[in-house]
């Protein structure tokens, strides 16, 4: 059994192995995509094939929609040539459930897989053809938080962005200024207007996306790369509108366990591969099954029926900075940011694991969400904050068949503390003076600054996840020694009181001292780590 165009056609073989294929014609989609896209995605990994590509697939099942999605990578270019081409763009969905059952599914949503890449001409020259469609719709984004990024902690532009800004649209790289020159393609077709929906876990995400393209544009227009004209277009959000959404779906990175299940039913090459920028990507995606995506109604040039999608939700900005509020800075992502770095520290590789076998990290999770989030938060009014905690530590966190890893959840802390837990410290400055009476947040932000150590609870060194910020952190680190307390003086002032990274000083804040505390007893000596977690959590 082939993940081909052609090998998907018989029908027989895939239903016998309990792999349900596309309800509509996959070429006939796919064609008519390509021909007047109406739907744009940047990021094409696995979270967008799973869930965006799932959620597309569902309407196109429906009936709903009557073409894919045009799906195209800015930074891992890997992706396209060894996941989408070989397979003819078709994704295989597996959804995974906490007792043990799979649902196998063959996506058929993903249209045409694009390289935003200048300095290949045929596939620049399709990217702008695709911008100067009047039928484009929308392009949405899962380019994760660093995508957006133009500048560094201390403000200045990072070199990418500092080249693009200098050598203008047609030799764009990163991922703002390559959407920037396509805007400016379609500008100059016609002004056709777009909506641009961030659907990237960060707060405010639509105003975050926005302030990078205006940013860019205007660097550019300074450079007379671009006209007045340009910059009134891109700033007219009756025009070019920057939805806010939120979004929610656990999806590991591709389990080896399924893809030699997969090859046991009879599918063939369903190995993952390691890019050589790192992404960790299959023919199939694992992923739970509860999702949601609560998505400002904010398209000027139309949209595809998207409440009809499974988990989707269309509300106006509020509700949906509310329902984001709910999850990213009290419900789940703080608690993955909080004991997942830990949980590296503690030699645990799967969350799910070390919440059911580790009372105290339990406790700690539950202390983050129950105690110290929950009294914080706004209710969304469509969610319920009390319930999406509920099935949370009822359901999804305990799934061990998810396979989800502390390591995962490490990648790119530095770019979210600000929003998972900073967000939470001013709800208690401005409830209470002060944030003194949090200890699971302090304490989770000790633990990752412990775990920027590299060294494990046993002392044994470890390999830290990706994260832009690892060389800078472990430079101010360099004195600091596992068991040697008195080599930590006051290397963390620098990145506690950083407002740029907790958008707060946590000085000011009334928590400092104490994360300051925490991490000395956590640098005591070997067991110093699971010793500190007890005593405050306790």
């Amino acid at each position: 059994m082939k993940l081909s165009v052609n090998g998907i056609k018989d029908h027989e073989v895939w239903e016998k192995a309990g792999i349900m294929l596309p309800g509509y014609d996959v070429e006939g989609v796919s064609a008519k995509a390509k021909e007047a896209p109406v739907w744009v995605h940047f990021g094409i990994g696995n979270i967008f094939r799973v869930f965006i590509g799932g959620i597309a697939d569902g309407l196109l099942e429906e009936g709903v929609l009557d073409r894919g999605l045009t799906c195209v990578e800015t930074f891992d270019y890997d992706v396209v040539d060894k996941i989408y081409k070989p397979y003819d763009n078709l994704g295989l969905s597996v959804i995974l459930h906490g007792d043990g059952r799979r649902d196998y599914k063959v996506l058929g949503s993903l249209a045409e897989a694009v390289k935003a890449q200048a300095s290949d001409a045929e596939q620049w020259d399709r990217l702008k053809e695709i911008f100067k469609s009047s039928s484009l719709q929308m392009v949405s984004f899962t380019i994760t938080e660093k995508g957006y990024a133009l500048q560094k902690a201390d403000g200045t532009y990072f070199p990418f962005v500092q080249a693009d800004i200098q050598n203008g649209p047609d030799k764009a790289t990163g991922a703002m200024a390559v959407l920037v020159a396509m805007l400016f393609e379609r500008y100059k077709a016609g002004r056709f207007p777009i909506a641009l929906v961030s659907m990237d876990n960060c707060s405010q995400n639509g105003a975050r996306l926005r302030e990078s393209v205006l940013k860019m544009t205007e660097e550019w227009k300074k450079a007379g790369f671009v006209d007045d004209g340009f910059v009134n277009y891109i700033s007219d959000e009756k025009v070019v509108a920057f939805p806010w959404t939120m979004i929610d779906k656990i999806t590991p990175r591709p389990s080896e366990q399924i893809a030699a299940d997969l090859e046991k039913l009879g599918v063939e090459d369903m190995q993952p591969v390691i890019t050589s920028k790192k992404t960790y990507i299959a023919p199939f995606v694992n992923a739970e099954k509860p999702q949601y995506l609560v998505i400002e109604d904010s398209f000027p040039n139309g949209r595809p029926a998207l409440e009809k999608g499974f988990g989707v939700y269309m509300a106006d900005r509020n509700t949906v900075n509310l329902s984001e509020r709910m999850k990213v800075t009290v419900c789940l992502n703080p608690v993955h940011s909080a004991t997942g770095p830990l949980g590296v520290v503690l030699g645990y590789d799967l969350f799910a694991h070390m919440l059911n076998t580790n009372e105290d990290m339990m406790k700690m999770a539950r202390m983050v969400a129950y105690d110290e989030g929950l009294p914080v938060v706004a209710d969304p009014g469509i969610l319920s904050p009390q319930a999406f905690v509920d099935e949370l530590f009822n359901d999804r966190f305990p799934n061990e068949y998810l396979g989800d890893t502390n390591l995962r959840l490490a990648v790119d802390v530095s770019q979210m503390v600000g929003i998972r837990f900073g967000e939470t410290v001013k709800a208690y400055v401005k409830k209470y003076g002060d944030a003194s009476r949090l200890t699971a947040i302090p304490l989770g932000i000790a633990g990752w600054l412990r775990y920027m150590l590299g060294v494990d609870d046993e002392g044994n060194r470890f390999e830290l996840a990706p994260d832009p910020m690892n060389e800078e952190l472990q430079e101010q680190f360099k004195d600091i020694v596992v068991g040697q307390p008195e080599t930590f003086k006051d290397q963390l002032k620098p990145i506690l009181s950083n407002e740029r990274l907790f958008f707060t000083d946590l000085y000011k804040d009334g928590v400092g001292e104490k994360i300051e505390d925490m991490f000395r007893e956590m640098i005591a000596g070997l067991g110093a780590v699971k010793a500190t977690i007890h005593k405050y959590v306790h």
